[in-house]
């Protein structure tokens, strides 16, 4: 655990040197050393390190802050170094939505993370919403570059209440809107979950 804990300091020390305020870029770094590293991200949105919850929720942030999708899978990037780490679901949990008019008069809904991003769904964050095996609803929200958050079952159900039907060909949908664009939840003849 000692290798361990002074590699996951190593990484959070290489991370807070990223320039600037904000995000750091991390699409545009290409580092020499590239590795994995034993992370895991649950599917509730709890990260672990080599089996034990990494219980610095300061920690996670900065961490989560350095998060890439590449074709192979999802890594921590800093300037000198890649690893990759494993994702059960989706890296975030969107927490928290509400409901706002725009500046243009139109909804916009607004998700909390549970790592402290704020996104407003729209067409370059959307919502998608898969079926699993047994029939229930698995809803995300686009945050940035590729990384989603799963919407927590209480704030979808909050969607729910929220949306209003359409007639599709398929028959009745149940939708959301935000910035202009309308994203299916289900059919509207389905129970609300």
């Amino acid at each position: 655990m000692a290798e361990g804990g002074k590699k996951l300091d190593q990484v959070a020390e290489a991370a807070k040197q990223a320039p600037g305020r904000g995000l750091p870029p991390v699409h545009l770094w290409t580092p020499a050393h590239s590795g994995e590293i034993d992370i895991r991200i649950a599917p509730d949105g709890s990260w672990w390190h080599e089996g034990e919850k990494i219980g610095r929720e300061r920690l996670v942030r900065l961490f989560s802050t350095i998060l890439r999708v590449d074709p192979d899978g999802t890594y921590l990037v800093t300037p000198v170094e890649k690893l990759k780490i494993q994702v059960d679901d989706a890296p975030f949990v969107a927490v928290r939505v509400d409901r706002d008019a725009g500046e243009d008069g139109r909804p916009v809904l607004r998700f909390l993370t549970n790592v402290g991003d704020e996104v407003e769904a729209g067409p370059e964050n959307p919502i998608r919403v898969e079926v699993n095996a047994t029939g229930e609803p698995r809803p995300y929200v686009h945050v940035r570059r590729g990384l989603e958050a799963l919407i927590a079952r209480a704030v979808f159900y909050e969607l729910v209440e929220m949306a209003e039907a359409r007639e599709l060909p398929e028959g009745p949908v149940l939708g959301v809107e935000s910035h202009g664009a309308w994203f299916p939840l289900g059919p509207a003849g389905a129970q609300r979950p």
